[in-house]
């Protein structure tokens, strides 16, 4: 029997995370979080600026390389985070942002411990070899190889222009100018999110390699300028495409080196850089995630009970700020219909799912029973968002359906959940023709989930990872929150009608989570990878919801008392939490999140106190 945990010690550490839940709100009344410095977007802005005007932007670059001087690993290389290892891909661009330096020997041990870094990696600087070592990164995908290869390029890194250029992949631009219906039949080599990375990069490349085709150089010579009017269509009014530094780098140096500095969509960019630099001379990789980080904040509170730690008027606030997210109109960039919630309440973002799920329950946990109007028109609407979103195969994918097969345009099993249950959660408030559809929606989508299912009772999450573990996948986070959402929908409907798959499912996904902790009560992505605060909160939240309709619920309570004792410990009783590169942004790009580890932690401890301390884990506490 593991020693008991003290019940004053549990409540005190989560007053201690509440506290400072509470206190990392903005004058706004909601949460932005801080998003982790990103040597890729420095990188990239760096050079954007300098290939615009480097004597114009020279504070702006100068700060810029000497935060990536600063930052590189010991081995010479960069990792996407400060806290990641070194990789080819960051390292490259890095590589390439030294090459504005025009001060002699400015940055030159810097660039020397980098040529060794790809000397070992690569075993030589010779651009085929570099090249190629890119590519393999991303297989078929082109949606990141391009841009890093054709910063390369305009770095001079790939050798002499003409030789550069030969070794950039053409992007076929033109199909821009073609209703956007047409783009999942088309077989675009990006991403549905990268259409302004293919206009602005295509012509690039096209300015400095005529393709051999005649027709084709007279198709694409027609479509410049048809083109950057299509471009300049899907610019916010801040300049920041996806509100991320990288994307909007790649299109600005693009553009520029193309020919076309003084265009207004250039100029836009440039003031979203100039914008988004930190006072220590970085940049993130996407400005906030405001509308996730507080759809995630009021879960976390809710779980102790959101109205004993915000007033009233703090919930009307965050309800309307909530409804204020809320997209009203078709998007231009991926043509996502009205309803859906982004990322943030920022002019760059795009409605998604996982944020339209997260938003759906958060109004739940904000909305009394007799909601208002407003509360009543979003939820239909954000349902039916979410069922227009359905892929053919169940499942639901991330911003378009069915654009592509690359990952990130493919169902995945964490959004899919996460919708689940919130068509589950407001389930018998939608008009009956509307709950119909629901139903036969959720439906489909647990038999996605069964199949998508690993053997051994896991899930892997499309947008997070673990940098320890096989593959770089997460398992863990993947596995629990899957199991929390269908938690949440197995509680609030019961064994019937569509919910009768979810307990075979879930008992598989606790048996596997309890199988991989660590020794030391944590766990990391994977068995046997080191424990964080984010991955073991994520599983406790998980298995201490689901404990009660475990098939061994003696073995899930062991395992919740033993992260609990494990978080306890490792935040020092809710007062240090270092976040962990978790995330995995466009085109996996790692990043931490600063609120992750405490509205996890948060989440997690109140699911222990409130669901558990009444229940059969009561004999693991001590008044």
């Amino acid at each position: 029997m593991n020693a008991a945990i003290d019940k004053k010690v549990l409540e005190d550490t989560i007053a201690a995370l509440r506290s400072k839940l509470l206190a990392a709100r903005g004058p706004h009344g909601h949460w932005e979080g801080r998003l982790s410095s990103s040597a890729l977007s420095t990188a990239t802005a760096v050079f954007a600026l300098a290939v615009v005007d480097r004597d114009r932007y020279r504070s702006l670059v100068d700060r810029g390389l000497a935060w990536l001087c600063e930052h590189q690993n010991p081995d010479g290389g960069w990792g996407d985070t400060a806290d990641s290892p070194s990789n080819l891909s960051t390292t490259m661009l890095c590589y390439s942002a030294m090459a504005v330096v025009d001060r002699p020997n400015a940055c030159q041990p810097c660039v020397e411990r980098t040529e060794s870094w790809l000397r070992r990696m690569v075993r030589t600087l010779e651009p085929e070899a570099l090249a190629r070592a890119v590519e393999l990164q991303y297989g078929k995908d082109r949606t990141f190889s391009v841009p890093i290869l054709t910063m390369c390029a305009l770095a001079c890194r790939l050798g002499d222009a003409g030789r550069g250029w030969r070794l950039v992949r053409p992007l076929p631009f033109e199909l821009a100018v073609l209703p956007h219906r047409l783009f999942r039949w088309l077989r675009l080599p990006v991403v549905s999110y990268a259409l302004p990375a293919l206009i602005a990069i295509g012509q690039v490349g096209y300015r400095h390699r005529k393709p051999r085709n005649p027709l084709t150089g007279v198709v694409r010579h027609l479509s410049v300028a048809k083109t950057l009017r299509v471009l300049a269509t899907l610019q916010p009014e801040n300049g920041g495409f996806l509100e991320a530094a990288p994307l909007t780098s790649f299109v600005v140096m693009s553009l520029a080196a193309a020919g076309h500095r003084e265009h207004p969509v250039v100029m836009k960019g440039v003031e979203f850089l100039a914008a988004s630099i930190r006072e220590d001379g970085s940049w993130p990789i996407d400005t906030n995630l405001a509308t996730w980080a507080t759809t995630l904040s009021i879960g976390a509170l809710s779980a102790g009970g959101l109205e004993n730690v915000l007033s009233s008027s703090e919930r009307e606030g965050l309800l309307d700020w909530l409804l204020s997210c809320r997209h009203h109109k078709m998007h231009p960039y991926t043509q996502a219909a009205p309803g859906g919630w982004a990322w943030t309440n920022l002019p760059g973002a795009v409605p998604d799912a996982d944020d339209t799920a997260g938003a759906l329950i958060a109004l739940h946990e904000l909305s009394s029973d007799t909601a208002g109007s407003a509360v009543r028109d979003a939820v239909p609407a954000g349902i039916e968002w979410l069922l227009g979103l359905q892929n053919a195969d169940g499942g639901i994918p991330t911003f378009c359906r069915g654009w592509t097969k690359l990952p990130f345009d493919k169902s995945a099993a964490d959004i899919t959940a996460h919708a689940v249950a919130a068509m589950g959660i407001w389930l018998h408030t939608l008009p009956e023709s509307l709950r119909g559809r629901t139903e036969e929606a959720m439906l489909r989508a647990l038999r996605y989930l069964q199949e998508a299912q690993r053997q051994n009772g896991s899930w892997v999450p499309l947008w997070f990872g673990n940098q320890s573990a096989a593959n770089q996948e997460n398992p863990v986070y993947g596995t629990s929150r899957a199991l929390r959402h269908l938690t949440t929908c197995a509680s609030g409907i019961g064994p019937h009608g569509p919910m009768g798959l979810v307990g075979p499912m879930c008992e598989r996904a606790g048996d596997w989570l309890v199988s991989v902790q660590n020794a030391d009560g944590g766990w990391g992505g994977d068995a046997s990878v080191v424990s964080s605060i984010e991955e073991t909160a994520l599983a406790v939240d998980a298995l201490a919801a689901a404990c009660a309709s475990c098939r061994d619920p003696s073995s899930v309570i062991c395992a919740v008392h033993r992260g609990t004792q494990w978080l306890i410990a490792s935040t020092n009783r809710g007062v240090s939490l270092p976040a962990s590169p978790i995330g995995l942004y466009f085109a996996r790009l790692w990043y931490s999140e600063e609120l992750y580890p405490l509205v996890f932690a948060l989440s997690a401890l109140c699911k222990v106190s409130r669901r558990c301390c009444s229940s059969n884990m009561a004999r693991f506490l001590t008044a």
